[in-house]
């Protein structure tokens, strides 16, 4: 259900606003960051480049494609010999 949609915004007469972006926003965690890019990509598709929802969308497609991989952060001073994660390395990003 990660794509599942709210039924208010399937509506064909909903317009989009930048709080139907912030509301998919506020669940962002790296381990969700590609399925509510998606999201978020689908919903401002049609969007006209200056719309405000539009502009605001991209900003966060682009927060979302950072976090996804390199959101998670492991290997501290706290935790010797704590590695980060190979997926998640700057290597990662192709």
């Amino acid at each position: 259900m990660s794509q599942a949609e709210h039924p208010d915004r399937l509506k064909p007469e909903h317009q989009v606003t930048v709080e139907d972006v912030r509301q998919l926003m506020g669940a962002s965690t790296p381990h969700f960051a590609l399925q509510l890019r998606e999201r978020i990509r689908a919903l401002i598709r049609g969007l006209p480049a200056e719309h405000p929802a539009r502009v605001e969308g991209e900003r966060e497609i682009a927060r979302l494609n950072r976090i996804a991989f390199t959101g998670e952060v492991r290997g501290h001073q706290a935790e010797p010999g704590l590695e980060p994660l190979p997926s998640v390395t700057a290597d990662a990003q192709v």
